[in-house]
């Protein structure tokens, strides 16, 4: 049985239109025009037990949107969800006590106070028996690397060392799903890593369902196996990371380094992208690359050569652009 079914789960806003000027002002405060704006159209998916799928789609997606009435947070306009055997937004407790939503922006700790009393706080929100929060509280701490800091108040914490203790604040309850948007926004290459890792191995340990929207593909591509990409409110894609190579990454990047210099006439296998030196970086179609490559190497003397699928985030732009269409 999945754990998440959206089915057909759709959200409209109604979104004052002002007419310009003084005059269009003053009709306004008699007379309001709305028009609709359709954040979320009939999007339908499920999440099995134990997944971490991502939740792709650009700024005004629907991303946010959908996550907030998957943790009951907005009504639909209309559609259906099921979570762990709940209507989210019904907002009873025993669903509430079962999952986590985790906003990138939005800060659930107090600022001025050491992390450790706000995990108290959700402690006594939680009403969690004390040994088991502590016991809890201490795997999460060794985990995340911060048991020395959860003294020291929030605001002097580095920014990645925050969206730690917010992790840890929402997994003390030890919930079954954790909706995450965006929780390594702002983060350095380091934190993003640390996080990715501690995040991994909490699914492993625990087998907790994970659904990420993130802008950041190395956070993808360390996490999921499964992409759901949404544009314009519209799901466009639902299958697997490899998918997504398979169905928009009809070219490859070829990239030959000679011995002295880059010959002439290697356009005629595909695009070339750029020339630095002796190397050379070469666009070329999925399909052409073995005959292509074996003309290069039976033709010219070849120093060095690699042959990789483009950017994820560029073959996730081609998902959206279709979404367009």
């Amino acid at each position: 049985m999945p754990l998440l079914t959206a089915d057909s789960l759709s959200k409209t806003y109604k979104v004052y239109q002002k007419k310009p000027g003084l005059l269009g002002a003053l009709k306004g405060l008699f007379h309001r025009e709305h028009k609709e704006v359709k954040a979320v159209d009939k999007v339908s998916f499920n999440i099995e037990p134990g997944e971490i799928v991502a939740f792709l789609g650009p700024n005004g997606a629907g991303k946010t949107t959908t996550l907030k009435m998957l943790a009951g947070l907005i009504y639909p306009s209309s559609g259906t969800a099921t979570v762990m055997g709940f209507t989210p937004w019904e907002r009873v407790d025993s669903f509430r006590r079962q999952f986590s939503l985790v906003m990138g922006q939005k800060n659930q700790l107090w600022w001025d106070l050491p992390a450790a009393d706000s995990f108290q706080l959700h402690r006594e929100i939680y009403s969690l028996p004390k040994e088991e929060a502590e016991r809890t509280l201490d795997e999460l701490t060794e985990m995340f690397g911060v048991r020395e800091l959860t003294k020291q108040p929030v605001r002097e914490l580095s920014l990645g060392e925050r969206m730690k203790m917010e992790l840890i604040a929402a997994l003390l309850h030890r919930p079954r799903l954790l909706l995450l948007d965006e929780p390594t926004i702002g983060l350095d290459v380091v934190a993003q890593v640390k996080i990715q890792d501690c995040l991994r191995e909490y699914n492993r340990s625990r087998g907790v369902t994970m659904l990420l929207t993130s802008h950041y593909m190395r956070d993808v591509e360390a996490l999921c196996k499964r992409v759901l990409v949404i544009n314009h409110g519209h799901l466009v894609f639902d299958g697997p990371l490899a998918g997504i190579v398979e169905r928009f990454g009809q070219e490859k990047l070829l990239k030959l380094q000679f011995h002295e210099h880059v010959p002439e006439g290697l356009d005629q296998y595909g695009t070339i992208l750029g020339i630095n030196g002796p190397a050379v970086e070469l666009r070329v179609a999925r399909n052409r690359i073995a005959s292509a490559l074996s003309k290069i190497l039976d033709d010219h003397s070849v120093y060095d050569v690699s042959v990789e699928d483009p950017p994820l985030e560029q073959m996730i732009a081609q998902v959206f652009a279709e979404g367009k269409q």
